[in-house]
Order: structure tokens, then sequence, then C-alpha cells
């Protein structure tokens, strides 16, 4: 499969009924810093088609998982990824960056990383070794404590794309029916 001119950043949290948010930071194996899940896209997959697998492979996150498209997007030299790989005219590519909400604290890590905690933001802002990484943490946080979540879902015809803007309650866990929905 070919590599697709983009990354991703999923940032996992969990906001147990009455209690602030955390967030599942993980530190890598090679170089030992404190990140998100990130990975890069495949040629026929879409942003979120590529935040879903990557955590799978790396946390072991189910893809059945609530997504959260964030509107933090970041560049990255693609000396840093994979050299000059798309031609000589692409110097940067997009860092696109996703919440997911897990219902569950553990994870499955691949190799890529050694281990994983849940902390809660400040922490997790400090120990975050990447400016993309803590503007993403940032706005998710942000967006849950304000009530602002939105989550993709799956489209019904490929190419196109719908938000749903999520009750309180649905954020914090619960489920009271009331979803309003948005267009993008």
């Amino acid at each position: 499969m070919q590599r697709a001119p983009y990354q991703v950043l999923v940032l996992p949290f969990r906001r147990l009924k009455g209690s602030e948010p955390l967030y599942a930071i993980f530190r890598r194996a090679d170089c030992r810093v404190w990140q998100g899940i990130a990975g890069g896209g495949q040629s026929n997959e879409s942003p979120l088609e590529s935040a879903r697998r990557e955590a799978f492979e790396e946390g072991g996150i189910p893809r059945s998982s609530s997504y959260f498209a964030l509107d933090s997007l970041s560049t990255i030299p693609v000396v840093n990824i994979c050299g000059f790989e798309w031609g000589p005219d692409v110097f940067v590519i997009p860092e696109h960056s996703f919440g997911v909400r897990m219902n569950s604290p553990e994870f499955t890590l691949s190799t890529e990383h050694s281990e994983c905690r849940w902390v809660p933001y400040a922490a997790a802002y400090r120990l975050l070794e990447w400016n993309s990484n803590k503007n993403a943490l940032w706005e998710l946080d942000t967006r849950i404590r304000t009530r602002k979540l939105v989550t993709e879902r799956r489209p019904a015809v490929k190419g196109q794309t719908a938000r749903t803007n999520l009750s309180a309650q649905r954020i914090n866990g619960e489920t009271n029916g009331e979803v309003r929905r948005r267009s993008r």
C-alpha cells in the first residue's frame, strides 16, 4: 500500500461522570518522548480511516470507538517522515488531529511504545514533546469542558462527511437521546 502525504494524531480520553477528563499519552520506545498515537495515512484511506487504523495498530483501540475530528492542523517536514517520497516540491505534509473516547482504560501497546499513562490535562500538556500534540490536546480539552465536541459520522456515501454535535450528557458518558446535527 502506498503512503499518503499526511499524518494523523490520535488523543484517547476518558471522562467518568463528575470527574475531569483524563488523557492517554504514549512514550515512544525509540526516542523516549511522550506523544499521542501518530502515524501515516495510506493512499486508499481518509484521515479518519487512518486514525482508526493507527489507533488499533498502536494501542488496540477498537475501530468502532467514537472519534472526534479536531480543527487543529499542523504540518511536518517530509524529511522527518520519509524524505521526498512525494516529489521534490513537497516539503511539508499535514497532520490531522482526532480525539477518541475510551470506554476502557486498557490498551494493547505495539512495540512502537514502551508505556502509556492516563493523566489529567496539565500533566499531559507538560509531558507531551511536540507542540502539535499540545495544541490538539488544548483544543480537545476545551471542547470537552465547553461541551462543543463533535464526532465524525461514517458517511452513507464515500467522500461525504457530516459532524454531529453531542450533548453534554453524551460527552460525559451518559446518553439521553439529545443529538443535534449540524453540517460542517
